[in-house]
C-alpha cells in the first residue's frame, strides 16, 4: 500500500512558532550557565578561521555583560598539537579560556594552568551559532550531570577491577583499574557531573554532549609514560572520516595500549591497517551522555548519544587518508576515533552500558530529576537517530 495522507500513525509536528522561542531560551540559559564568566575575568578565546564568528561574538557578549575583558587569538586551524610559544604569555595571564584547539586537554602548559585554577570551556561541538536551535543544546545541563554521576557510581568502590568492553561482533577489550586509578579518574570535574565552568581548575565541553571518558590518562594523573594494563580486540562499527558504518567485521587488536594488527580485506580495513598499526589508545571509551545528541552523527569526534562510544587513537605517523578526506578536521591527522554504538561495558561485576544503552538513564535519581523538566521517558529515552 502506498503512503497516503489518509494513513497517519504519528502526530503532525508542532508548528515552529509555538515552540521555537521557548526552546531557544532554554538553550540560551544553558549557554549562559556553562560560560560562567565572572566580573573581572581575563577571557582568552583560542580560535580558528573556520569558527563561526557569531560564536566569538556570543562569548564576547556574555563577557561584556559581566564586566570581563576578552582577547581572541587565532591559529590557522584547530589542529594545534601544542600551544605556540608566542601564545604562552597571553594564556598564562588569562583566568577563563574558550578553545577550539586540539591541544587544549593534552598540552602540559594547559594542564598546569588548570591545576593553578584557570577555567576552560572546549567548544568542539559549538562551532556554529545555529546549534543553539538543536535539541541537545536545550537539554538540561543539570540532568546530564546527574546521568554522569549515576554512571560513576557503577565503578566498584573496593579492590581492583577490569573495565571490559564487549559487543555482538566479538569485541573483548579490558583495562585493569586499581582503586587509585579509579579515584583519580572519577575525581575530575567532568566525572563529578560539573557541567558549567564555575569551579576553579575546571574543563568542560559546550555543547554539553561529550561526557568524560570511561578511561583516559586522568587515571594516572596525566602521566603519559605510565603503563596501564590493557589488551584485547575491538570490532568497531564505524570511524570518523568514513561516510557510513563498515560492512565488514574489522578486527583491531591491541598489545597493551598499542595496536598490533588490523584484520580484514575490505577497502576500509586496508585504510585502517595502514593508519592504525602502531597507534596508541589515549581514550578508552569516550562516552556520550546527552540523550538528545544524534546517535548516528559521528563527526567530528564520535557520537555523543548515551552509550555510544569512541576510542581515541594517537597514530604512529600522520595519516594521508585523513589529510585527503578531512583536510579541515577539528583534530590533527595524527589522531583517529573508532566508533561502537552497541557495546556492553562492565566495571567488575557492575554494568555501565548494556547493548549500547547507558544504564544510568533509568537510575531513580536520574528519573526523579528528569521529572522536573518533563516526561522522563521522553527526555531520557526518545533519542535522536
Amino acid at each position: 500500500m502506498n503512503p497516503s495522507p489518509t494513513y497517519v500513525g504519528l502526530p503532525i509536528p508542532v508548528a515552529a512558532n509555538l515552540t521555537d522561542t521557548k526552546y531557544f531560551f532554554q538553550a540560551l540559559d544553558n549557554f549562559s550557565r556553562v560560560m560562567a564568566i565572572r566580573p573581572g575575568d581575563r577571557v582568552l578565546m583560542l580560535a580558528d578561521p573556520l569558527l563561526d564568528p557569531r560564536v566569538i561574538d556570543a562569548v564576547i557578549g556574555v563577557a561584556k555583560s559581566r564586566g570581563a575583558e576578552v582577547r581572541v587569538y587565532m591559529e590557522p586551524s584547530t589542529q594545534v598539537t601544542a600551544v605556540p610559544e608566542e601564545v604562552h604569555a597571553m594564556l598564562k595571564k588569562a583566568t577563563f579560556v574558550v578553545s577550539t584547539w586540539f591541544c587544549s586537554i593534552l598540552d602540559p602548559l594547559c594542564i598546569n594552568l588548570r591545576r593553578a585554577g584557570q577555567r576552560w570551556v572546549k567548544i568542539t561541538y559549538f562551532r556554529n551559532l545555529d546549534l543553539l536551535h538543536t535539541p541537545q543544546a536545550r537539554f538540561p545541563v543539570d540532568l546530564i550531570g546527574e546521568i554522569i554521576r549515576g554512571t560513576a557510581a557503577r565503578y566498584p568502590a573496593e579492590g581492583g577491577f577490569d573495565l571490559r568492553f564487549t559487543d555482538p561482533r566479538g569485541s573483548d577489550f579490558r583495562i585493569s583499574f586499581t582503586q587509585e586509578m579509579r579515584a583519580n579518574q572519577l575525581a575530575t570535574n567532568r566525572w563529578r557531573g560539573q557541567m558549567t565552568a564555575e569551579e576553579d581548575g575546571c574543563y568542560v565541553h559546550y555543547l554539553p554532549t561529550h561526557g568524560p571518558n570511561l578511561w583516559d590518562h586522568n587515571s594516572v594523573k596525566n602521566d603519559f609514560k605510565a603503563v596501564v594494563p590493557m589488551a584485547g580486540v575491538l570490532y568497531p562499527q564505524w570511524a570518523v572520516g568514513f561516510a557510513k558504518p563498515f560492512e565488514e567485521k574489522i578486527a583491531v587488536r591491541f598489545e597493551g595500549d598499542t595496536i598490533s594488527a588490523v584484520e580484514g580485506t575490505s577497502e576500509e580495513a586496508v585504510i585502517l591497517r595502514e593508519m592504525l598499526v602502531g597507534g596508541r589508545m589515549i581514550e578508552g571509551g569516550g562516552c556520550g551522555f546527552n540523550p538528545k545528541a544524534p546517535r548516528h552523527t559521528v563527526y567530528p569526534a564520535g557520537s555523543n548519544a548515551p552509550g555510544a562510544l569512541h576510542f581515541g587513537i594517537d597514530l604512529a605517523q600522520p595519516s594521508d587518508y585523513i589529510r585527503r578526506v578531512m583536510p579541515d578536521w577539528e583534530e590533527p591527522p595524527v589522531h583517529m576515533d573508532l566508533i561502537t554504538l552497541d557495546a556492553t561495558v562492565t566495571a567488575g561485576g557492575n554494568t555501565l552500558i548494556k547493548d549500547g544503552f547507558l544504564c544510568a538513564l533509568r537510575d531513580p535519581a536520574v528519573v526523579a530529576l528528569a521529572a522536573r523538566y518533563g516526561d522522563p521517558v521522553e527526555l531520557l529515552e526518545a533519542q535522536v537517530l
